[in-house]
């Protein structure tokens, strides 16, 4: 693996969204993303970054996993069996990749590649703005379909819909009655329900330190949705959508890195 890639960070954590969400998970931050998203919260990432090698990537991801991989060892030699893996389905850690956008940088392709490889479960999360069919079809992505108050509504690639399977799911973040009743249309439009898990990740609020001034303005004349209102319209127009919170911020500061 003579490619590089630039990282923001690699740190291992709990996952805090998606259906995978509460399950440990390393994340593998790459730096730069072409998309400024209204409510980004990571725009540290947008160009600090480190060159590493695909296997520097790797060996740390594989030094992250360590204490995980010994358990499940100890516990084999016990003749208890991996109880760890058999609860979540999954080899934990889970290995994430994430950004900014992953695939800015086509190294990651090999990268997600290699990792499953080595019996990891990869989930990818992705903008939706770029092609994600080279992506390993073991690979979970987890694409956005940007909704208006994003800024950034033109950018989605609606031909990744096809390439969809039922491991991958769809994330609607939605800061505004209009993005609801856009992503409501979408849904049905598309008939999304019936591809692949869909997501509704409510906008919380940046913190003074998480604000840039390149990310996009809400639009004018979009009005706020709280989460209640947004749970609440889910339920009444019985949405087949599974509404999350960044469970991460529930836990730790909202501004805190590497969790």
């Amino acid at each position: 693996m003579s490619e590089a890639l630039v990282i923001n960070e690699i740190y291992l954590s709990l996952q805090g969204e998606s259906t995978f969400a509460g399950l440990p998970c390393i994340f593998v931050r790459l730096t730069a993303c072409n998309l400024r998203c209204s409510y980004c919260d990571t725009a540290y990432a947008f160009a600090e970054g480190e060159r590493k090698s695909l296997w520097e990537v790797q060996a740390e991801v594989k030094r992250l996993a360590e204490p995980f991989d010994g358990a499940q060892r100890a516990k084999a030699e016990e003749g208890r069996g991996d109880d760890t893996a058999a609860a979540s389905g999954h080899r934990l850690p889970l290995v994430e990749l994430t950004g900014g956008e992953p695939l800015l940088q086509k190294g990651c392709l090999r990268l997600m590649m290699a990792l499953c490889d080595e019996g990891f479960t990869v989930l990818l999360e992705t903008s939706g703005a770029h092609d994600i069919a080279a992506v390993d079809p073991r690979v979970r992505r987890i694409m956005d379909l940007k909704c208006p108050s994003s800024g950034e509504v033109a950018r989605n690639r609606l031909e990744n819909l096809q390439h969809l399977k039922q491991i991958d799911e769809i994330k609607f973040v939605v800061g505004t009655r209009e993005d609801y009743e856009w992503a409501r249309q979408v849904i049905a439009g598309h008939n999304l329900g019936a591809i692949c898990p869909l997501l509704f990740s409510w906008v919380h609020p940046l913190a003074p330190a998480q604000q840039d001034e390149s990310l996009k303005k809400v639009p004018q004349g979009q009005t706020p949705i709280s989460q209640r209102e947004l749970a609440e319209k889910i339920i009444a127009d019985a949405l087949p959508v599974r509404f999350q919170l960044q469970m991460h911020k529930v836990i730790w500061p909202a501004e805190q890195r590497g969790v």
